[in-house]
């Protein structure tokens, strides 16, 4: 049976999803991503209030029903329709976050966070809060934890052009081996400049976990026969 919503109980709604939205966004402001804490903040926040307001509808219609009972069959509320609204409409601002950057996708993962977040602002509003934590948990483990308990080999293509290409060839070479770096395909081209000839290869790499892409960057392109370095996503 629908209950109206005390004022009290909308504080502690709103409070906690602002509070859980803010624990995930801290993780994706953490590591610099577009969507931070108050993004995640008031996505939850928002789709706890429509909750609230689809909860009011609910306990409206239910009132009216009762004091006039003539109108029972025509007044409707249906309680899925605001939240429905909310769950499709959340994907633009998702879709802000996505960037394409040198054949790179970025924001995946924040897109994907802002939709967790509007489900659980939508399941405290709803007073549901078992689902709601319960689901903030879940979201938590996956940005926080799942790399660790997934050891997962990165497949990257990596660009390098360079100079003098036996000795810089052994020293990539010796680089990849010393940080156990697995080559499963390379690709090379030779182009003329006014410098002289420019090498081009393009390797296929698997990165452990605990290498950085950056520093793998920095460190190759110290040698001074290289002359430009990128990775890329396959």
């Amino acid at each position: 049976m629908h209950m109206a919503v005390t004022l009290p109980e909308i504080i502690l709604r709103l409070t906690l999803a602002v509070l859980i939205a803010s624990v995930i966004g801290y993780d994706r402001e953490h590591k610099n991503r577009p969507a931070g804490i108050k993004t995640h903040a008031l996505v939850c926040a928002g789709a706890c209030i429509i909750a609230l307001i689809q909860e009011k509808i609910g306990y409206d219609a239910i009132q009216i029903a009762i004091q006039q009972p003539k109108l029972a069959g025509i007044v409707r509320a249906d309680e899925a329709r605001l939240i429905a609204q909310v769950v499709s409409g959340i994907g633009f601002l998702g879709a802000g976050t996505i960037l394409v950057q040198h054949r790179t996708v970025l924001g995946l993962t924040t897109a994907a966070s802002l939709w967790a977040v509007a489900g659980i602002g939508l399941a405290i509003g709803m007073g549901d809060y078992i689902i709601g934590i319960a689901g903030a948990i879940a979201v938590v483990l996956v940005l926080v934890f799942s790399k660790r308990l997934i050891q997962v080999h990165a497949m990257k293509k990596l660009e390098i052009q360079y100079k003098h290409k036996v000795e810089t060839k052994e020293f990539i070479q010796h680089y990849f081996e010393k940080h156990h770096i697995t080559v499963t395909n390379v690709n090379f081209k030779v182009t003329q400049k006014p410098e002289g000839l420019i090498y081009v290869n393009i390797y296929d790499i698997e990165i452990p976990r605990s290498l950085n892409y950056a520093d793998i960057i920095e460190d190759i392109s110290m040698n001074k026969n290289i002359m430009r370095i990128q990775m890329v996503s396959i």
